[in-house]
């Protein structure tokens, strides 16, 4: 009986250690997005306040890794006080009743050297999708200077707002649409292990 409660706390224990953890490091991060403009140009913008997490699965590498992300729709930021009002406005991300954008991985394959295909749901202004996503892996460091082991990612992906309801516009004199419907984004994440 002794023997069989050894080999349990022993299981146990290699379940635990083998569990990896990170947390985004917002000091070395950022999420930005871009919108076409009248047709003709395109408006860039981020959001400030974020966290997200990975937990890692014994593995050399992040496939079938569980990444979550969350977002707070108020940081959004596109250097004009105005138009980030409207952009918080129920017209489209009505953050006062949908505060938080968020994404939870499903599945996490490699396709390539530090390439990644993340699969999973995005929920923003109450409407979940599925999303798919491309994350280049830019390395893992043992110390950071300051004891940390940290990881990169460069995530990318491209989403048509009025999915989610996210589906204010207004044609120009020429037939065009004010805002783009495709909003592409890159987020830049610096992951610390702990």
């Amino acid at each position: 009986m002794k023997k069989i409660a050894v080999l349990f706390i022993f299981f146990i224990s290699l379940t635990i250690t083998a569990q990896n953890n990170w947390k985004v490091d917002p000091y070395h991060s950022k999420v930005n997005f871009s919108v076409s403009h009248l047709v003709i140009s395109e408006v860039d913008g981020s959001f400030n306040v974020y966290d997200g997490s990975i937990s890692q699965k014994n593995s050399n590498d992040f496939s079938n890794a569980v990444f979550k992300f969350e977002i707070d729709a108020n940081s959004i930021d596109t250097d004009n006080e105005k138009r980030d009002g409207h952009l918080k406005s129920e017209d489209f991300f009505h953050t006062s009743k949908y505060p938080k954008i968020s994404f939870v991985s499903t599945s996490v394959k490699k396709r390539g050297a530090n390439k990644y295909i993340i699969k999973g749901k995005m929920t923003m202004r109450g409407v979940t999708k599925m999303v798919t996503l491309n994350a280049k892996h830019g390395g893992t460091i043992a110390n950071d200077g300051y004891g940390n082991t940290k990881a990169g990612f460069i995530i990318t992906g491209e989403i048509d707002r009025t999915d989610f309801g996210v589906a204010w516009n207004a044609k120009t004199e020429h037939g065009g649409l004010t805002v783009g419907e495709d909003v592409a984004f890159t987020v830049k994440l610096e992951y610390v292990k702990g």
